[in-house]
């Protein structure tokens, strides 16, 4: 990695984190301090601008670098995972977007306790959201250390630690000060930046093959190694049974715990009604959809251009894929337009992981604040604020996430987003769906599908050969493997449906009739939605 590199890679991260930090700032002098502004930035963002907000919270550094990397490694058996976090958004835009902004104010949590017994629901719902985020923040975290590390040159632990205490306190600025209005326009600005990169790229690939998209698959696959195998399914998940399951398993993962992430359902929050809400989807299903066709291209690209052998042989996970891509396509390693266009998309990939860090606090810090601590706190004496909570709690988050960050910096993370979306899939999702669509869930069917989907989640994955019992274990020394998949979802998530059935029809609790018919005109039709 050239000086160059290095000098205009950290010119373009500070000028963003410039950009960022004086929108934060602006935000921060206009706010009134209400629950509403500081939840759902007082739903007053237009259709396009939720769209493209919601876009930037969905398009992950994990779908920029993570997908483009298996794809030019695995090929075909790689873009699945495209595929898998498309489809999951269909599944977000047809079960659960307009519903949820329907009947909730600013959490998960809302659209449950509105037909239930709050108290222990807020609580259930509170603390899975709070894991789900701090899992995905971990990642995030480690992602950040070790990407930048990278890409600076610097691969040393000092150099990647103060990476994560540097993206953790950006985060903390961002969301304590600024709230979901300076989050928002964060996540407006990433995604113009991450579309606009993504569509150079794309561009200048199809150009390198003349626009022959035949060619450019045949290039990828002859310097793949596997030749027409590379093209076809099985070169990842062809394996043994085990290795089939585990995917199955990943694929239930990513397409339905999507709709139970919390940072994703806060967005339908931001807008004045349900037709603005629906609007927003269709702004964001159109910028998601295109960008995972382009990763597509940049992932064949990397293939045909790069070689899966230079690619591997600079990241393991096929991680670096695309910043080697944009090296080659702008000139190569000294070139003023490979330099140039490197140092854009490492920037890029900066800039997402700063947007979606920020997203994912403070959906957990509203979860702390006006799940958990409104279901906790002392009915004597005067409440704190709950925005002064959230604030107090995005702190707090922040440095967990730093601290967890830096425990984990050597360990491989892929395993933390899965389990973020099996979590979020096994305990959110059953508990949600159940809520707007059974007339007869109750409170108890409800805190049962929460941590019935939860605790099975988390301790199959403590069982599972990603913790222990292999070489590319977490911990290699010891084994107390007895789960043989890598991602628990095609256990957990079942469990967490059976828990919330099982709990309901084994409840003394009388259902609300009057409630749920409430509950399903609200949620179909948005009459009395906040």
């Amino acid at each position: 990695m050239t000086g160059d590199h290095q000098t205009l890679a950290l010119l373009l991260f500070s000028g963003f984190v410039v950009v960022t930090l004086a929108i934060t700032t602006w935000v921060s002098r206009r706010r009134h301090g209400s629950a509403e502004e500081f939840y759902a930035g007082g739903r007053l963002f237009s259709p396009m601008e939720n769209g493209f907000a919601i876009a930037g919270d969905y398009m992950s550094a994990a779908s920029f670098l993570g997908i483009s990397g298996l794809i030019a490694l695995y090929g075909y058996d790689g873009l699945l995972y495209g595929v898998g976090f498309l489809v999951a958004w269909l599944v977000v835009l047809f079960l659960v977007a307009e519903l949820v902004r329907n009947c909730g104010r600013f959490t998960l949590a809302d659209v449950v306790a509105a037909r239930m017994s709050e108290r222990p629901v807020r609580i259930a719902a509170g603390a899975s959201s709070v894991t789900v985020s701090v899992l995905y923040l971990v990642a995030q975290m480690v992602g950040a250390g070790s990407l930048v590390a990278l890409l600076l040159g610097r691969t040393s632990g000092a150099a990647q630690s103060w990476t994560v205490i540097g993206v953790g306190a950006l985060m903390v600025i961002y969301v304590s000060l600024g709230g979901m209005r300076a989050t928002t326009w964060i996540q407006i600005v990433k995604a113009v930046l991450l579309l606009s990169g993504t569509v150079v790229l794309t561009v200048l690939v199809l150009l390198r093959f003349h626009g022959d998209v035949d060619r450019l698959l045949l290039t990828a696959a002859e310097r793949s190694g596997h030749g027409r195998a590379f093209l076809a399914p099985g070169l990842k998940y062809g394996g043994d049974w085990n290795a089939r399951f585990d995917f199955i398993s990943l694929g239930l993962a990513l397409v339905l715990g999507t709709a139970g992430l919390p940072h994703i359902l806060s967005r339908f929050y931001t807008v004045p009604t349900a037709r603005a809400a629906r609007r927003s989807v269709v702004w964001s299903i159109g910028l998601i959809g295109g960008f995972y066709l382009m990763t597509i291209v940049l992932g064949f690209g990397a293939a045909a251009v790069v070689g899966p052998r230079t690619v591997r042989g600079s990241n393991a996970a096929g991680n670096t894929a695309v910043p080697l891509l944009a090296l080659d396509l702008g000139g190569g390693a000294g070139s003023t337009g490979g330099t140039v266009l490197f140092a854009v998309v490492a920037a890029v990939a900066f800039a997402t992981i700063l947007a979606v860090v920020a997203g994912i606090t403070l959906a957990s810090s509203a979860s702390v604040a006006h799940d958990l601590y409104a279901s906790l706190r002392r009915r004597r004496g005067k409440p704190r604020s709950e925005v002064a909570v959230a604030r107090c709690a995005a702190v707090g988050i922040g440095v967990v996430a730093i601290g967890l960050g830096l425990l984990a910096r050597d360990l491989n993370v892929a395993f933390l987003v899965g389990l973020a979306f099996a979590v979020a899939a096994s305990a959110n999702l059953p508990v949600l769906l159940y809520s707007l669509f059974w007339r007869g869930f109750t409170t108890r069917g409800a805190v049962w599908a929460v941590y019935g989907g939860l605790l099975p989640a988390i301790g199959l994955v403590l069982l599972s050969p990603v913790v222990s019992g292999s070489p590319e274990s977490l911990f290699p020394g010891v084994d107390f493997q007895y789960f043989p998949l890598e991602n628990p979802g095609i256990v957990s998530i079942p469990l967490g449906f059976l828990a919330g059935w099982l709990g309901t029809v084994t409840s003394d609790e009388v259902p609300d009739e009057a409630k749920y018919a409430e509950t399903e005109v609200r949620s179909l039709t948005g009459a009395g939605a906040v």
